[in-house]
């Protein structure tokens, strides 16, 4: 019966600003009261949260929930995440604020409205929606969370994850893996089945393609949390030594200074503790064993009046070899006669003298880095070369225990021992997830024992007999996809522009 005062409530978004602010609070206030006019109310309240008065503005925007009642609500849900692009602060917050309370309304209509912005809209609204899962979700009650709106996430996530950016990939991988739902064996390996179907496994791979290599890369980072003893790493276990490993020297990265090779060969070494049964395991633990090979030098030989004739001595690379001996030692489990039964004599014994003669090395370093560090405790093990020196005994008293291993006869495959770049662990570290890793829904950060990327050194041992490069440590953390939008993995097709309310 007043529909008419209502009307003339609604033409206020026409009038002046004193006008438009009592618009701004009465409209919402009747809106309940006139579903004739439900239609016209919106838009005429979505007019006042786009007018150049930003009290205005920022008022119409606060009262939006109150029009999310029933079929509305993901229409709303709608409006609310296209005006995430506001660059206002107190705006920005408001929309954030009215968006979760509308998802303690109802979460899969909330969901319905951000995941269409996520498909369809522009790109800043993209971004600030998928900015918004992933900060948000987590915040909210197990009520609100429910299996069903858990399963619609996912059944939604999947279709964006058909064409995203390396960036979007990594945030949808926090949204997914944060989801109570797939905390479970069964969730965690669906996941990592996505990350498979995401790094294109099936695909030749292509070693001097940077972004090939960088999206491989990433999404190997995204699945190494998740495996277990129960979640296989084998098919991406597999990639690497059939594609990656033989490439090794090749690969090309956009990622300055990243030393490629060893990020690789750490991944690998991570992932090779919880590879299942493999089916070319021979062929594959042969092509791992060749990759050892190069990075075991031979003793050099020696003149007859017993002086090196070659002109210096091999530089012994410790962080490649840790890995590279981690995953051998690792997947030689699985087939424990490979050196006795799959190796000619002459093979055998050409590598036990390269294990004879790194391990000499080794012996010599390991007495300098401990004499280096004697007596040095809290503060003094702090300074950047004391740190790198720390991390390097690991990595050396690491190869140490393997090679012992690897001298037994026949080889013996019991020693356990924690990668030098991973946090200790009182468990046995080989065989049992680190407890964070469980948990986490972002990927596991590496040690911060060494410099950042950007002031990184080499440790020079004093120079001698044994003198080696420990190789660039590459302590940066986990995840991130560098460079923008558009490369290689990002562009993501025509996808419709402009306001779709």
């Amino acid at each position: 019966q007043h529909k008419d005062a209502y009307q003339a409530i609604l033409d206020g978004v026409k009038g002046g600003a004193k006008e438009k602010r009592l618009a701004a609070q009465f409209i919402p206030k009747f809106f309940k009261h006139f579903p004739d006019l439900a239609d016209s109310a919106i838009n005429a309240q979505l007019d006042l949260c786009e007018d150049e008065d930003v009290s205005i503005r920022r008022q119409a925007i606060k009262e939006l929930p109150q029009f999310a009642t029933g079929d509305n609500l993901p229409r709303v849900a709608d409006i609310l995440t296209q005006l995430l692009q506001s660059d206002d602060s107190a705006e920005f917050n408001l929309v954030n604020n009215a968006l979760l309370s509308i998802f303690k309304m109802d979460a899969k209509g909330t969901l319905g409205g951000l995941f269409s912005q996520i498909l369809q809209g522009e790109d800043i609204v993209r971004e600030r929606a998928i900015k918004f899962l992933s900060t948000k979700l987590k915040t909210l009650p197990e009520e609100v969370m429910t299996k069903e709106v858990e399963e619609f996430i996912l059944a939604e996530s999947k279709k964006v994850l058909e064409d995203v950016t390396g960036e979007e990939f990594v945030l949808f991988m926090k949204i997914l893996s944060g989801l109570k739902s797939l905390q479970t064996v069964s969730g965690r390996q669906q996941l990592v089945e996505l990350v498979a179907e995401q790094a294109d496994l099936e695909q030749t791979f292509n070693p001097s393609d940077p972004d090939c290599v960088d999206r491989l890369l990433q999404c190997t980072r995204q699945a190494v949390p998740l495996f277990s003893k129960n979640v296989h790493s084998t098919k991406f276990v597999t990639y690497f030594c059939e594609h990656v490993l033989p490439n090794l020297s090749a690969l090309t990265t956009p990622v300055e200074g990243l030393d490629i090779q060893l990020e690789v060969l750490k991944l690998l070494a991570e992932m090779s503790s919880f590879c299942g049964d493999m089916e070319k395991l021979e062929s594959n633990l042969k092509k791992l064993f060749d990759k050892l090979l190069e990075y075991m030098p031979l003793p050099p030989e020696e003149a007859e009046n017993g002086e090196n004739a070659g002109s210096e001595e091999p530089k012994l690379q410790f962080s490649y070899v840790e890995c590279l001996l981690y995953s051998f030692h690792q997947l030689g489990r699985k087939l424990p006669d490979f050196l006795t039964a799959k190796l000619n004599a002459e093979k055998l014994k050409d590598f036990k003298i390269r294990l004879q003669y790194f391990a000499r090395g080794l012996q010599v370093y390991i007495r300098q880095l401990r004499l280096a560090l004697q007596g040095k405790t809290g503060e003094a093990l702090k300074t950047e070369e004391n740190k790198i020196k720390v991390v390097a005994l690991k990595i050396t008293n690491n190869i140490n225990v393997l090679i012992k291993d690897l001298f037994h006869i026949p080889p013996s495959y019991k020693s356990t021992v924690t990668l030098s770049w991973k946090p200790v662990q009182k468990a046995d570290a080989s065989q049992k997830r680190a407890s964070e890793d469980t948990t986490s829904s972002s990927p596991p950060k590496k040690a911060s024992a060494g410099p950042k990327r950007d002031a990184r050194q080499i440790y020079n041992p004093p120079s001698g007999k044994y003198s080696s490069n420990l190789g660039s440590f590459s302590y940066e953390q986990r995840g991130g996809f560098r460079g923008g939008r558009g490369r290689g993995w990002g562009g993501r097709g025509n996808r419709s522009r402009g306001r779709i309310y």
